[in-house]
């Protein structure tokens, strides 16, 4: 049997790799920095935005949106109470920019602007629109339907779900990402191929139907991607897709870290922005874990397999995810096993809603959600959390340094959950 060619046979490969991509990531900066000072520049600028989020402060309303024909996040206020606002809706707006003082950095990021609103111009994508009503009117609870519209269509969650799911440690199961996509793929993948397969074997013999299934896969997730509005992790996990696929047609090794880091150069050449989007660099740093279980370990067994990548992910990243989000609860313990549970849970809960079964799973899930437990912030500061990423890097490298990570994380682990 023929065995799948390395995407980077040299290190003089590697160094041609990063020469090309860092000059396109500089190319694209640059033009991105362009069209920073012609913005800072402006006295104002109208726009539309549509709300990614939006909350109550004393006497005002904070809305967190986003303008296409800019392909800026911003921040503004507003103390108009005679429009309907919600997640999702599209506004008119005035923006002041000249008055912001406003960053490079921010300008990347996200940043605060003035603004006047002016009017509500719509309320969202109609085909987005009907599928979230079509999701709501299933749930009679606030959470379910917070949930479901989540984990299906990226919508924005409210501070006290968010709550709640720190409190269980799942919030990278309520964030579209990586995760998600590769669960819709693989069950696509399955039916699509149950379906090709006797045709392709009857009809034409002489197509491969891994690729042709594959391409049809793609397309449809090209299509799932835009109902959700492209999240930067779910963006990460789509150009995989299509690299791994490409890969395959071309002989390549796919599960490799030289794809990775092919997936993190295109992202970025293509949209730089990313740089700075924590969602993004989370679902890398989680690809590269298992990746690195994948590596080093010697366990072939598909199940336990995945019960072992999914209690070591959640220990790997925990330092990770201490550095930014400090949230530190017991009942995260139980995050594997929910890992493991929403593998299943996720296509099957999609096929009930499909046929207006969604209400199915809400008693269990209400109970889940609802649990209480003492919680506490806990930080790990920023140069260790470097430190333990280029450890981890080291442990592509090294099977001691790979038992060394391991044993750094299990360490923390205790510390946070047992003796803190």
């Amino acid at each position: 049997m023929l065995q799948p060619s390395k995407l980077l046979n040299s290190t003089r490969e590697l160094l041609i790799l990063l020469s090309i991509f860092t000059l396109l990531i500089l190319t694209s900066i640059l033009n991105l920095y362009g069209e920073y000072g012609e913005f800072i520049e402006k006295e104002f600028y109208f726009t539309n935005g549509k709300i990614l989020n939006i909350y109550s402060r004393d006497g005002y309303r904070v809305l967190k949106l986003y303008s296409e024909d800019l392909d800026l996040k911003f921040t503004t206020a507003t103390y108009r109470e005679d429009l309907n606002l919600d997640i999702g809706y599209s506004i008119r707006l005035k923006l002041y920019p000249e008055d912001a003082n406003i960053t490079f950095r921010e300008y990347l990021g996200g940043f605060y602007i003035k603004s006047k609103l002016l009017s509500l111009e719509d309320r969202g994508s109609a085909i987005r629109s009907i599928l979230l009503n079509a999701i709501s009117k299933q749930h009679s609870d606030s959470y379910m339907r917070e949930f479901y519209q989540a984990i299906f269509l990226a919508q924005p969650i409210s501070k006290d779900f968010r709550d709640a799911v720190s409190r269980l440690g799942i919030s990278h199961l309520i964030a579209m990402s990586g995760f998600h996509l590769g669960i819709v793929s693989a069950t696509l993948f399955y039916i699509l191929n149950m379906v090709y397969s006797p045709l392709q074997q009857r009809l034409f013999p002489y197509r491969y139907n891994l690729i042709d299934v594959g391409l049809i896969t793609i397309i449809i997730l090209a299509l799932a991607l835009e109902l959700t509005d492209s999240p930067p992790s779910l963006v990460r996990a789509y150009v995989m897709a299509v690299i791994a696929l490409i890969g395959v047609m071309a002989g390549l090794e796919v599960k490799s870290f030289e794809l990775l880091l092919s997936v993190v150069l295109i992202s970025l050449a293509l949209i730089p922005k990313l740089m700075l989007s924590i969602s993004f660099w989370f679902s890398i740093v989680g690809v590269l874990y298992i990746f690195l279980i994948l590596h080093h370990s010697e366990m072939r067994d598909g199940y336990r397999l995945s019960a072992l990548i999914s209690i070591l992910i959640f220990l790997l990243m925990l330092p990770i995810v201490h550095t930014i989000f400090p949230l530190t609860s017991r009942l995260q313990l139980i995050s594997p096993l929910l890992s493991l549970l929403f593998a299943p849970l996720y296509p099957i809960a999609l096929i009930l809603h499909l046929f207006g079964f969604g209400w199915i799973f809400d008693e269990p899930l209400i109970w889940l959600f609802n649990l209480k437990a003492e919680s506490r912030d806990i930080y790990l500061s920023i140069p260790y959390g470097i430190a333990y990423l280029i450890v981890s890097i080291w442990a592509i490298f090294s099977r001691r340094v790979y038992k060394f990570l391991l044993s750094i994380a299990g360490l923390f682990g205790l510390y946070i959950f047992i003796f803190f």
